[in-house]
C-alpha cells in the first residue's frame, strides 16, 4: 500500500524515484512540489493535487515549506481515474476529502472507502492543470532543454539554441511538435512559469521573478502567468503568506 499522511516538509526536500503498487495524490496544502515521471514534471503550486497512478516511477521535490498531504488510492479504485500523472483544482470537497482521510482521527475501512469515493469523484469533476511540462526524448532536443533548465532566462531564439545541438530552428520547431506536442514558444512558457513558482515560493519579489525567468517586463510576465496558474503572482504570494508560509 502507498504510504499516506500529512506533514511539514522543508524547501529542498527530495522523494527520490520509487513507485507504488496503489495510485496516490499528493496535495499541497502550502508551499509548492514538483512529480516528475519519464514522461515529463507536473507542478503543483498552493491548493492543487498530482495524481499519480499505479506502478509509474516519480519523484518529488518540494519548494518552500510545504504543507503536504499524502492519499493512497488502492488499485481496485483506480479504474475511473487517469492513466498518466496529471495536477487537478483542489475543489472545497475534494480539500475536505483529502485533510479528512490524511488527518489524525481514526477511520473504520468503511468509513475511509466512503470518503474516498466523493474524493474520486470530485477529481472526475475538475479540469485538469496546464502545469505539465513534457521532457524530450531526442538529443538535439535534450540539448536544448538542458540549457533552458540552467537557465529559463536565457533570451535565445530557437534558430540560436538549435547552434548548441546541431539541428536548424525548422528540424527543432518540428521535433518539438512531434515528441513533445507544443511548441517552442509553449514549452519555453511552461518552463519558466515552473521556475517562477518555484521563486516565488522562496519569497523572490514578482519584479525580480519576471527578470530571472526571461521576461522583458513585469506585465508580461503577470500576464503568462495567470493565463497558466489562474491568479497573478501577487495574489499567489498573498495566499502563502495567509497559509502561513
Amino acid at each position: 500500500m502507498t504510504p499516506q499522511g500529512a506533514g511539514w516538509l522543508p524547501g529542498g526536500f527530495r522523494m527520490e524515484s520509487h513507485s507504488h503498487p496503489s495510485g496516490q495524490l499528493v496535495y499541497a496544502a502550502s508551499g509548492v512540489f514538483a512529480t516528475t515521471t519519464e514522461f515529463g514534471t507536473w507542478v503543483a503550486p498552493a491548493d492543487r493535487v498530482t495524481w499519480t497512478p499505479p506502478g509509474f516511477e516519480h519523484s518529488h521535490r518540494f519548494y518552500g515549506r510545504t504543507d503536504t498531504r499524502i492519499l493512497a488510492i488502492p488499485f481496485e479504485e483506480c479504474a475511473g481515474l487517469a492513466r498518466q500523472p496529471r495536477v487537478f483544482a483542489v475543489s472545497p470537497l475534494l480539500r475536505a476529502g483529502i485533510i479528512a482521510l490524511t488527518g489524525e482521527k481514526e477511520r473504520s475501512a468503511e468509513a475511509a472507502r466512503r470518503v474516498r469515493a466523493v474524493v474520486l469523484y470530485e477529481l472526475g469533476e475538475v479540469p485538469g492543470e496546464p502545469l505539465h511540462l513534457p521532457e524530450p526524448r531526442d538529443d538535439r532536443l535534450r540539448v536544448v532543454a538542458e540549457l533552458l533548465h540552467e537557465d529559463p532566462g536565457r533570451a535565445e531564439t530557437l534558430a540560436e539554441l538549435g547552434r548548441a545541438a546541431g539541428a536548424s530552428e525548422r528540424t527543432l520547431s518540428r521535433l518539438f511538435h512531434a515528441d513533445l506536442g507544443m511548441s517552442f514558444q509553449r514549452w519555453r512558457t511552461v518552463l519558466r512559469i515552473h521556475h517562477a513558482l518555484f521563486q516565488l515560493t522562496e519569497g523572490e519579489s514578482v519584479t525580480g521573478t519576471a527578470i530571472a525567468c526571461g521576461w522583458a517586463n513585469p506585465s508580461a510576465f503577470i500576464g503568462a502567468f495567470t493565463a497558466l496558474v489562474g491568479q497573478t503572482p501577487g495574489r499567489y504570494q498573498a495566499g502563502l503568506r495567509d497559509r502561513g508560509e
